[in-house]
């Protein structure tokens, strides 16, 4: 299939045939991410000499990845700059962290340049850092969460299910009528995808809790595993006019489905704004997952 075709839920398992063999720490070439944004960022794919390529199209800019699997990589290369000709499109590789860039030299030495983007960069952390929240860094998201435990007796935590799956889109719904959706496209169509998220939830294999408060649910979590020591947190949700609502949901779904099971925590990236970036970075990362685009020089 030497065809760039549009990505659907279907190549679900071709996908993660050629993507497994590789580790990623970003969470742009996850399986649900792939999935779920396909239709926001017309992404695509081919195969070519066995080889996975993923395309990335905005407006009259297309970006490829790293070719993934078991074919020639030298091969792929060829056939991607083959492409890139016939197609008049400018070769540009994007999601390249430095181990796939430190490849792209060994085979064409000095030919290409790479530019990271702080503002692209994911955010991974150590699971049990965020599980304790140990020390006086963490004291004022613990102060939040023992003020919310104390404010509020009656709240609970559930992993989510086929059974609360209907509650988590009507929550998500009123998240987006309280936060503006309708004057902010990027908000409605991260919702569209969260919704979407939900729904294919068992196909895509993600994992996903909610806090309950007096038995309506006021904050929830959405994401999946990646490789075999890293969970992606992909979507996040809460009321903010009830504190300490975001500090619970991250809290309880590390003690509850990740602590024990995974050694690390993405949660994406800032996409430079300055409220998220400073959230972010209260919770110290333990690293940050450098994703950049490569170019002819």
């Amino acid at each position: 299939m030497e065809q760039f075709k549009k990505i659907t839920i279907e190549d679900k398992n071709i996908l993660t045939e050629h993507l497994s063999l590789r580790k990623y720490r970003a969470c742009d070439l996850s399986i649900g991410n792939l999935i779920l944004w396909s239709d926001v960022y017309n992404t695509q794919f081919a195969v070519a000499g066995d080889n996975l390529f993923i395309k990335f199209v905005e407006g009259n800019n297309e970006y490829f990845t790293f070719p993934t699997g078991k074919g020639d990589l030298k091969q792929s290369f060829e056939w991607l700059f083959d492409y890139c000709k016939k197609h008049d499109k400018e070769f540009k590789l994007n999601v390249v962290d430095p181990s796939m860039f430190e490849e792209i030299e060994n085979l064409y030495p000095g030919m290409f340049e790479i530019s990271y983007q702080r503002d692209n960069a994911d955010y991974v952390y150590n699971v049990e850092d965020l599980k304790n929240l140990s020390g006086k860094k963490y004291h004022g998201k613990k102060n939040h969460v023992n003020k919310f435990k104390k404010t509020h007796i009656d709240w609970s935590y559930e992993k989510i299910t086929d059974e609360n799956t209907p509650e988590c889109i009507e929550m998500v719904k009123e998240w987006c009528t309280q936060n503006g959706c309708c004057e902010d496209k990027s908000k409605a169509d991260e919702i569209c995808v969260l919704i979407k998220g939900l729904k294919l939830r068992k196909e895509l294999n993600m994992i996903g809790g909610i806090i309950r408060l007096e038995g309506k649910i006021i904050a929830l979590t959405l994401g999946e595993q990646s490789g075999d020591d890293m969970f992606i947190i992909h979507f996040e949700k809460a009321f903010s006019h009830i504190d300490g609502a975001y500090q619970m949901i991250n809290q309880q779904f590390i003690i509850n489905e990740l602590a024990g099971n995974f050694t690390y925590v993405n949660r994406e990236e800032d996409m430079g704004v300055e409220g998220l970036r400073k959230a972010k970075e209260s919770y110290y990362p333990a690293f940050m997952a450098e994703k950049g685009i490569v170019v002819r020089k």
